[in-house]
């Protein structure tokens, strides 16, 4: 598959590209562009960078696992249309990668975002050799790096518009600045020992990585794996042992292993409530504050301090969310 370095072409052919935009006016390369992002958190970044030099079309919508995600013919029609596309990498977009290598090799510029993130900041869970954990949007300062990465394929792919991405790109990056400080403060005020955060499945460690939390999913980082009866039997120790009052659900991933856990701990007299419903794999509707990547992560965070005995403001980072119970 292609990266964000040469895109596929032979030397021949980049010489030839640069001997072509030499001689050709600044707007023949300045036209408006079709980007394709797989997930609503790429789509952003590429969007933010972008403005209004592009159109960004998201392939995942709202609710939708990109795990276990099989590409329609209308998604690969989509994709073979686009002029520049961005996925995550690390195998997230598994069942897409077909699709995505014959992109490539129609000579389409495909970036994987997560490929400027060096191999020490990657986590490889216990069990998973050789694989990394895909969800790395997570952890804000590292998302960082991936909107840099859409910057830096941009600026190659549209050099005419090298001071447009970077201006677009250094505004957006300082308001992660701001989520990240805020998502801080929040987490800050869940006191110590109840910062232990269990979820359907294991998508949080990043978070738990770069905000102090303890995280335990159920499932592995892929939802195609399946928890078995062994590891919720762990984790209902683990609720009632340590008396943890608040599990979460997931937007894009059934709940019926996290109901299990709670009728789990019920049957042995410890009572644990869902202390709300978290966007993991895909943010939240088109059009809405939680359908962006920021409004996405500062309803995590003002959700889980909230439910862990934190205290956020009642909408948010900046009064935006619809609502946190």
């Amino acid at each position: 598959m292609t990266c964000n370095k040469d895109f596929g072409l032979s030397r021949r052919s980049m010489v030839v590209l640069a001997f072509v935009a030499a001689l050709l006016p600044a707007q023949a390369f300045a036209q408006p562009f079709t980007a394709v992002a797989t997930t609503g958190m790429i789509g952003d970044a590429v969007k933010a960078v972008a403005g209004n030099t592009g159109k960004v079309d998201v392939l995942l919508g709202s609710g939708i696992d990109p795990h276990s995600y099989k590409p329609t013919r209308s998604d690969i029609a989509r994709l073979a249309s686009a002029d520049i596309v961005f996925y995550n990498g690390l195998l997230l977009e598994g069942k897409m990668t077909d699709a995505l290598v014959r992109v490539a090799n129609a000579g389409r510029p495909v970036i994987p975002v997560t490929e400027a993130l060096d191999e020490k900041y990657l986590l490889e869970p216990e069990g998973f050799d050789g694989q990394y954990d895909p969800h790395v949007w997570m952890d804000v300062t590292g998302w960082k790096k991936a909107v840099e990465a859409v910057r830096d394929s941009l600026i190659q792919f549209r050099p005419a518009l090298a001071d447009t991405f970077r201006s677009n790109a250094a505004r957006y990056l300082g308001e992660l600045d701001k989520l990240d400080k805020y998502v801080r403060d929040a987490v800050a005020s869940v006191p110590k020992d109840a910062r232990v955060l269990i979820t359907a499945h294991d998508a949080f460690n990043y978070f738990g990585r770069a905000y102090d939390f303890e995280v335990q999913g159920i499932q592995g980082i892929s939802t195609e794996s399946e928890a078995g009866l062994k590891r919720i039997q762990e984790l209902v120790d683990m609720l009632v042992k340590r008396k943890i009052g608040a599990v979460f659900v997931e937007s894009s991933v059934s709940d019926r292993n996290v109901r299990a856990l709670i009728e789990g701990a019920r049957a042995r007299g410890h009572t644990v409530k869902v202390g709300g419903e978290l966007y993991s794999d895909a943010m939240g509707a088109p059009g809405t504050y939680e359908g962006t990547y920021i409004g996405m992560i500062d309803h995590n965070a003002t959700t889980i301090a909230r439910a862990l005995g934190g205290k956020t403001p009642t909408r948010g980072m900046s009064g935006q969310l619809a609502r946190v119970d």
